[in-house]
Order: structure tokens, then C-alpha cells, then sequence
């Protein structure tokens, strides 16, 4: 059965908990029309991220692949359409380091943008036929979230591998990240983690039973 390779990153910046992981952690083993969902947590530090996500399509050759995070103070489920091949943080990754104007990729063959190549259409539509809130944005930011989608997406094109649906979903605070917010500051916008689980998976079945119906 070919894989969906879904991940999900650990908690980073001020936040205790990441509802990425949970959701990948929760969605493991799913089978999701002719896939099977195998899930992986990445560190939020660019070069040890990418690393990592090369390992794991290098091992599962998946059919798929999903990479979800948190962009907290966003109020809904949102894909993205677009990777820059650009850092530029304004939050230290969780080793420390900030980078500014610098390249995701340093190869000359990296071009400076790649586009999701998930059915974001199909997938928006599902959400809301589920009642789940989302849209599509237009940017997946600067930090780790976008090196990752830059990265899966040039790994599988340069193999010949470009038309394999792939691409990022962000996902709105948990109570566990709203609450840590300290008082001083806005409240943050969350949804519950059971919900933000329940759009990752409608999200793979989307995925899967597309890879059904090409079979």
C-alpha cells in the first residue's frame, strides 16, 4: 500500500505544545483509501528539519506527502499555495539561530519558488462540506514551515518525482498554545485539538481517495 507521509513539528518559540504533532501523532497508521499514513514529528531547526525530511522520503518513497504546523493567531485551517526559497525568521529556531535573507536551498538549481501540488480545491471544499473553517494562503512564511514545503517539494522534483502531491497545512493554536498566551498580550484564536485532528485527517482521506481513483 503506498504511503502518506504526514508530518507534524515539536513545540518551539513560547509554545507548549504543537497541535501538528498531536494530530501527526494521532493520525499514524491511518488508512486513508489506497494509503496508509505513516507520521513523523521534525525538529523545528531548518537544517536538522530538512535532514530529517530527506531521510524519510528517501526510506517510504511516499505516494503523498502532507507537512503540517502551527501558525498561531490564525483562526482556521489555512494550505498554502507557495514556498519561497528564502529564511528569514523573526523568532530564533529552537537552536537559537535567526536567519535573515538567506537561501533555503543553495543549489544552483533551486529555483526561487515551488507551488503546493496538493489538490488545495478538493481539500478546501472537503473542509467545509465537514464544517470545518479554512481557506488558502498565499504565504506559508519564512521560517521553518516554509524551508520544510520548499525542501519536500525540490527533493521530489529533481528526482522526477514533481507531480507526487505534496505541499503544507498550517493549523491554528490548541487550547494548551491559547492558554500559555501571557495576559499582557492578545488573546490568541484556537480551535479544539480534537478539531484540528479531525482537518489533518479529512485532509489525508482527500489525498488518499484520489490515489484510489488513479488506481
Amino acid at each position: 500500500m503506498p504511503t502518506l507521509l504526514l508530518t507534524g513539528f515539536e513545540p518551539f518559540h513560547t509554545h507548549p505544545d504543537n497541535p501538528s504533532a498531536r494530530a501527526a501523532t494521532a493520525l499514524d497508521g491511518l488508512e486513508v483509501g489506497n494509503m496508509c499514513v505513516v507520521s513523523a514529528l521534525l525538529p523545528v531547526e531548518p537544517h536538522s528539519a530538512g535532514e530529517a525530511l530527506e531521510a524519510l522520503l528517501e526510506q517510504h518513497q511516499p505516494g503523498a506527502v502532507l507537512l503540517t504546523g502551527l501558525a498561531a493567531g490564525r483562526p482556521q485551517v489555512t494550505l498554502e499555495r507557495v514556498a519561497l526559497n528564502v529564511m528569514d525568521f523573526n523568532i530564533p529556531d529552537n537552536a537559537g539561530n535567526t536567519y535573515r535573507d538567506a537561501p533555503a536551498h543553495a543549489h544552483a538549481d533551486a529555483p526561487p519558488a515551488y507551488l503546493s501540488t496538493l489538490p488545495l480545491r478538493q481539500m478546501l471544499g472537503a473542509w467545509h462540506a465537514a464544517g470545518i473553517p479554512g481557506h488558502i494562503s498565499n504565504t506559508a512564511g519564512l521560517y521553518v514551515c516554509n524551508f520544510v514545503m520548499y525542501h519536500a517539494r525540490h527533493w521530489l522534483t529533481v528526482r522526477g518525482l514533481g507531480d507526487v502531491p505534496c505541499g503544507f497545512l498550517h493549523l491554528p493554536a490548541n487550547p494548551a498554545v491559547a492558554l500559555a498566551v501571557p495576559e499582557d498580550r492578545p488573546p490568541l484564536p484556537y480551535l479544539p485539538q480534537e478539531e484540528i485532528t479531525r482537518a489533518v485527517r479529512v485532509a489525508a482521506q482527500v489525498l488518499g481517495e484520489g490515489s484510489r481513483t488513479q488506481k
